[in-house]
């Protein structure tokens, strides 16, 4: 009876250790929310199918809104608190003041340097550079964060460094870029000027498969986090693809998902943001506190002493 109960105490053991993340809270009032961002102050920038961009504390208190935007997916904060938008329709970026004043434009739709067709997605590099997911020209282009333009790569294809609409960006603390390959099914990652360096996933529902994965982030320790959009669920992995874990299965409930858009930390990393677009909310996430896991017998015969 005791080396049942033994056997059963380790076996719920690990099975909390492995939950690393847990559901918070969340919060609506979203028409299909699509970005989603935190500043460096914690405040948390959403952007939705209204054509605006809304922002609140942490924990989901509503503190200001600003609209007439073209679709405006991507989102992005600078350092110094600058909100970049990614304008879908619009084939343009705009940037504002942390409380949505104008500060500047670029980009018309076209396929040049500094052109754009349905932007989907925008990131800041750590020396303020502004990377931004070229959707519809299958490219990544990067510019100063007033917009000059400095380059790109990318094609219409399957091959490495090649892409079938990029839905997401981000960019590690060293530079390097990962990018979701929205209609390919797969990560890729690149140096910070576009040297392809590493790919994982394919489509599929398994462990490292992607139905059109969107959104993507980096945890302070790199681990790489991606909204797998239409399988309803997050994936995480280690920096060059190494499956790590997931949650979320299709419905309402807390920690589900009905297409889940975007992802992104606090600034600390121990909080995760979604963007659960079609169930029309934000849900938030936090590290747990792994379990200690006894490795061997004797230590859980220990526990009952």
């Amino acid at each position: 009876m005791k080396r049942v109960l033994i056997i059963t105490v380790t076996a719920a053991l690990a099975a909390a250790a492995a939950k690393a993340w847990v559901y918070k809270g969340q919060w609506g009032g979203f028409n299909a929310p699509y970005g989603i961002a935190v500043a460096p102050n914690g405040n948390v920038y959403v952007t939705d199918r209204s054509g605006r961009v809304q922002y609140f504390t942490a924990t989901g208190s509503f503190l200001g809104v600003w609209g007439g935007l073209s679709t405006p997916v991507g989102v992005a904060v600078a350092t110094n608190g600058n909100v970049y938008v990614a304008e879908h329709f619009g084939h343009r970026v705009q940037y504002f003041t942390a409380t949505g004043s104008y500060l500047g434009k670029w980009g018309k739709e076209g396929s040049g340097n500094g052109e754009f067709n349905r932007p989907e997605a925008v990131a800041i590099a750590p020396n303020a550079n502004v990377y931004v997911a070229d959707g519809l020209n299958h490219r990544i282009q990067y510019f100063t964060p007033t917009g000059s333009f400095l380059g790109k790569w990318g094609s219409p294809g399957m091959g490495d460094g090649q892409f079938n609409n990029p839905g997401g960006v981000a960019v590690a603390p060293r530079g390097r870029v990962y990018a979701t390959d929205h209609r390919n099914g797969r990560v890729q990652y690149f140096t910070a000027a576009g040297s392809f360096r590493g790919k994982w996933g394919s489509h599929g529902e398994g462990k490292g498969e992607f139905e059109n994965p969107r959104g993507v982030a980096l945890a302070p320790n790199r681990d790489v986090f991606v909204a797998d959009h239409y399988n309803d669920r997050i994936q995480y992995f280690t920096p060059t693809g190494s499956y790590l874990g997931e949650w979320g299965t299709r419905g309402g409930g807390n920690g589900q998902f009905y297409y889940p858009w975007d992802v992104a930390f606090s600034p600390t990393g121990a909080r995760l943001y979604v963007t659960d677009c079609w169930n029309n909310r934000v849900q938030y996430f936090n590290r747990s506190s792994p379990a200690v896991v006894p490795t061997s017998l004797g230590k859980v015969k220990a526990l009952f002493k």
